[in-house]
C-alpha cells in the first residue's frame, strides 16, 4: 500500500489492493432524516453551552423548535403519504430504509430530542432568565395587582376576538389550522349532576403570545402567556357553565404539498394560491399537548375523524406548547450583557467610497463574503442600475424574497424610469409562496416583466444581469451568489457574492435568461455549470480527475462546503476518490449522508460541521488539479434535487487573488475551527474539535471572519487615504 503526501500530510493509496465498488453498499450511507435530526441536536447544544451569552442561547432553543416543526411539515409528512398514499419515493435513500422503518426510529430520536428541548428550558435557561431578571410566569405567581392588570386586557383586547367552538352532535370537531395554538376545555354545568362537555378554543394569532406584566419596583421584566391570560378567564365565555380543565394543543399538518404545474394553464400563480389555501387542510401529523391532558381529552382527540395519529405522533410536553414563542425575549431591548456583541457588517473594501459600483467592477471582478461584509453592495448594483441613464437593462432571479426589500424596490423603480427591466420569481420557494406572489404581483404592477421559470423545474440560481451603453459599446455587468436577494437572511447566513463584467460571464447570463424567460434546449456554456444538464456530471468529472491525479502520483485534494450532502452517485465518486488517495475535507453544516472513515472506503475523508451566530450558507469547491488549483462557488447543495430538479449554477473563480482569498482566507480558516466545528464520526456521531495540543490557539472562524472584514475595510486605500476610523 502506498503513501502520497498531500500539503504536508500523508494520505494511504490502496488503489491497488481495494476494488473499486460496482453497487452502492447501503451500510456505507447515512439515512438523510436521520441525519438532519443530528443536525438539530447541534443546535440544541449551542442553546445548551454555559459559554454562548443567555439570550443567543434561547434563541437557538426557538431555533431548534422551528427547525422541528418545518422537518414534521416536510420530511415527515412526505413519508406519511408514502405509506398512506402508497407513493413511491422521489429519491429513495440510499442506506435502504423504507418509509415505514424511518418513521418509527424519527419518532424514537424526536421523543428523546423534544424531552431534551424542554429540560433545556426547565433546567437550565428559564432559571438563569430569572437571575437576570426576566420571569416567564405561571398563572398562580401573579399577584392581585398583576391579575386585574390581566382582567382588564381580557376584556378589552382578547375576549372580543375569542371564539368557542362546541364539540357535540351538533358540532363536530373544529377543523385546527397548521401549527395554531388552541385550547381544549373541559365544562361542567354548574348546577348537579356536573356533565362533561368539551369545547375548543384558538388562541388568536393575532395577539402577542407572550404578554408583558407591568414592571414592579424590583426591577424584573414579567411576562405571562397568552394561553395563561385566557385560561382562568374562560367562564365569561361559557354563561351558566364552568371550566373545570383546559390543555393546550397543537397540529402540525403536511404543508409540502405538490403543485401539479399544467403547461396548458394561463396562470401558475393561480395553480399555486390554489396549493396554499389546500395547505390549511393538510394532513395531520403531529400532535403536540401538555403533559397534563388526561385520556379524555385525547380520547376527543384522537377519535375525532379530523386527526388520525398514531399514538407515536403525539407529543406530551412538560411546559409551553411551541417554544418559538420564546423568540420574543431574545427581541428585549437592554440585556446588553446576555447577547453577543453585535457586529455591523463592513463596506466591501472594493466598493467602499467608490461612487459607481460599475466603474469598480469594470477594474477589478469582487468578492464580498456576508454577512461579515454587507449587503449594501447589491442593493447598490442595482440601484444605481435603476438610475444609471447608460443601464439599457436588467435582469433577476428571485428565490426567497423579503418583507422590506431595497432590491425589489429598485427594480420597480427602474421600470418605472423606462428600462428594461426582467424578474425571475420563484413561485414554489417552500413556506415563502404568499409573499413572493405578492412581491411578483407589486412588480407587475410598476412595469416589470415578470416570469415563472420552467416548467416542472425549481429556479433556485441567484443571478442578476445589469446591461449598459459604455463608450466603447455594450457592457454587461453579472452579480452571482450562493444565497438570495433577501436583505434580512443576508444579515444572519454567511454566503459570497461574486461581481464580474468579463465578457464570458456576460454572456452566459444572457443565455441563462434567455433559458429562464424563453426557449432554449442547449447552450454552449463558457464558464457556467448548470443543473439540471450539466451539473452532476460536471462535479462527477471533477472529482473523477483528482482520483486520477492521486493514483498517478500527482498532488490530490478535494475541499468542499456545502449545507447537505445526500446524493449516492456524487458519494461514491468521493468513495472512489478515497480509495485512491485523495485528501477530502467536507464542510457540511446539515444533512450528510456520507459515512467518513470507513476503512478502505473513506479513510481520506474527513467530515466537518460548523454550527454557530450565523447559519453556514456558503457552497465552496476546490479541486488541486495537480498544480493548477480550480475553485468554484454555487447556489446548489449536492442533492437530488439541486442536480436533478432546479435549475442551479456553479461557476468558477479566475482571479488569482479572489481564488486566493477563498482557499486561504476562508475554507483554511473554516478548516481551524476548534471552537463551533463538529466531525463526523464512521457510526454516525459527532464530536466537538478541540485544540490539538494544550495552549494552541482557539480558533472560533465566525469570529475570525469579522476580524478579517474589518481589517478588509481599514485596508483599503480609500479608506486609508480618508483616515476615518470604525
Amino acid at each position: 500500500m502506498s503513501t502520497t503526501i498531500l500539503n504536508g500530510q500523508a494520505a494511504t493509496n490502496p488503489a491497488a489492493t481495494v476494488e473499486t465498488p460496482t453497487a452502492l453498499d447501503p451500510s456505507w450511507f447515512i439515512n438523510r432524516e436521520l441525519s438532519w435530526l443530528d443536525f438539530n441536536e447541534r443546535v440544541l447544544e449551542e442553546a445548551r453551552d454555559a459559554t454562548n451569552p443567555l439570550l443567543d442561547r434561547l434563541r437557538f432553543l426557538s431555533i431548534c423548535a422551528s427547525n422541528l416543526d418545518e422537518f414534521f411539515e416536510v420530511r415527515v409528512a412526505g413519508l406519511q403519504a408514502q405509506i398512506f398514499e402508497n407513493l413511491e419515493a422521489q429519491d429513495p435513500p440510499a442506506d435502504g430504509m423504507g418509509a415505514l422503518s424511518q418513521i418509527i426510529e424519527i419518532a424514537r430520536r424526536a421523543h428523546d430530542f423534544v424531552g431534551r428541548l424542554y429540560d433545556t428550558w426547565h433546567g437550565e435557561l428559564r432559571p438563569d432568565l430569572l437571575k437576570h431578571g426576566i420571569r416567564v410566569c405561571e398563572p398562580q405567581e401573579l399577584s392581585e395587582s398583576q391579575n386585574a392588570f390581566l382582567d382588564q386586557l381580557f376584556d378589552d383586547q382578547v375576549y372580543p376576538v375569542l371564539t368557542p367552538l362546541a364539540i357535540d352532535p351538533a358540532h363536530p370537531f373544529p377543523h385546527v389550522h397548521n401549527k395554531s395554538l388552541n385550547l381544549l376545555l373541559r365544562i361542567e354545568t354548574a348546577k348537579p349532576p356536573a356533565r362533561p362537555l368539551y369545547a375548543v378554543i384558538q388562541v388568536p394569532s393575532v395577539i402577542p403570545r407572550l404578554v408583558a406584566l407591568p414592571d414592579e419596583a424590583d426591577g424584573q421584566r414579567r411576562f405571562v402567556l397568552l394561553e395563561d391570560v385566557i385560561g382562568p378567564r374562560l367562564d365569561a365565555l361559557f354563561g351558566g357553565y364552568r371550566t373545570s380543565d383546559r390543555v393546550a394543543f397543537r397540529v402540525t399538518r403536511n404543508s409540502d404539498l405538490t403543485i401539479q404545474e399544467n403547461e396548458g394553464r394561463s396562470s401558475l400563480i393561480s395553480t399555486v394560491e390554489e396549493t396554499i389555501r389546500l395547505r390549511k387542510w393538510g394532513a395531520p401529523v403531529r400532535l403536540e399537548i401538555s403533559e397534563r391532558a388526561d385520556d379524555g381529552f385525547l380520547s376527543q382527540l384522537l377519535s375525532s375523524s379530523a386527526l388520525e395519529l398514531e399514538e407515536r405522533d403525539v407529543y406530551k410536553v412538560p411546559g409551553p406548547v411551541d417554544l418559538t414563542a420564546l423568540q420574543a425575549l431574545c427581541r428585549l431591548e437592554g440585556f446588553r450583557d446576555l447577547k453577543e456583541h453585535p457586529f455591523e457588517p463592513q463596506e466591501s473594501s472594493a466598493l467602499v467610497k467608490r461612487k459607481n459600483v460599475f466603474e469598480a467592477i469594470r477594474d477589478q471582478d469582487v468578492l464580498v463574503h456576508h454577512p461579515y461584509e454587507s449587503f449594501s453592495s447589491v442593493v447598490k448594483f442595482i440601484e444605481q442600475a435603476s438610475e444609471d441613464p447608460q443601464a439599457l437593462a436588467i435582469k433577476m432571479t428571485l428565490y426567497r424574497t423579503a418583507e422590506a426589500n431595497p432590491v425589489i424596490n429598485a427594480l420597480a423603480r427602474a421600470a418605472e424610469n423606462g428600462k428594461q427591466v426582467t424578474a425571475l420569481v420563484e413561485l414554489q420557494a417552500r413556506l415563502d409562496e404568499e409573499n413572493n406572489i405578492d412581491k411578483a404581483r407589486m412588480l407587475q404592477k410598476a412595469g416589470v416583466h415578470v416570469v415563472y421559470g420552467i416548467v416542472g423545474l425549481k429556479t433556485h440560481c441567484k443571478a442578476a444581469l445589469v446591461v449598459r451603453k459604455e463608450h466603447d459599446g455594450i457592457k454587461r455587468y453579472v452579480h452571482l451568489a450562493t444565497g438570495n436577494y433577501n436583505p434580512t437572511t443576508a444579515r444572519q447566513y454567511t454566503d459570497l457574492s461574486f461581481f464580474t463584467c468579463r465578457r464570458e460571464f456576460g454572456e452566459d447570463a444572457s443565455a441563462l435568461f434567455n433559458l429562464l424567460t424563453g426557449y432554449t434546449r442547449t447552450n454552449d456554456w463558457n464558464k457556467f455549470i448548470v443543473a439540471p444538464t450539466h451539473l452532476a456530471k460536471r462535479l462527477a468529472e471533477l472529482i473523477e480527475r483528482e482520483r486520477t491525479f492521486a493514483m498517478a502520483g500527482r498532488p490530490a485534494r478535494i475541499i468542499a462546503k456545502m449545507n447537505s450532502l445526500v446524493d449516492p452517485h456524487v458519494i461514491t465518486h468521493l468513495y472512489k476518490a478515497s480509495q485512491a488517495g485523495v485528501r477530502i475535507d467536507l464542510i457540511v453544516r446539515g444533512i450528510c449522508c456520507l459515512r467518513p472513515g470507513l476503512p478502505g472506503v473513506s479513510d481520506n475523508i474527513r467530515v466537518i460541521s460548523i454550527v454557530d451566530k450565523y447559519l453556514e450558507h456558503s457552497r465552496i469547491s476546490y479541486f488541486q488539479n495537480g498544480d493548477d488549483p480550480e475553485v468554484f462557488l454555487a447556489s446548489a447543495d449536492w442533492m437530488p434535487r439541486n442536480f436533478h430538479r432546479r435549475v442551479e449554477i456553479m461557476f468558477p473563480i479566475d482571479d488569482p487573488q479572489l481564488k486566493k482569498r477563498i482557499v486561504d482566507g476562508i475554507l483554511g480558516v473554516v478548516l481551524a475551527d476548534n471552537v463551533k466545528a463538529r466531525q463526523l464520526s464512521a457510526d454516525g456521531t459527532y464530536h466537538r474539535i478541540e485544540p490539538s495540543r494544550a495552549g494552541d490557539p482557539r480558533v472560533r472562524s465566525q469570529s475570525e471572519f469579522q476580524k478579517m472584514a474589518l481589517e478588509l475595510f481599514e485596508s483599503s486605500p480609500i479608506r486609508q487615504r480618508a483616515g476615518a476610523k470604525v
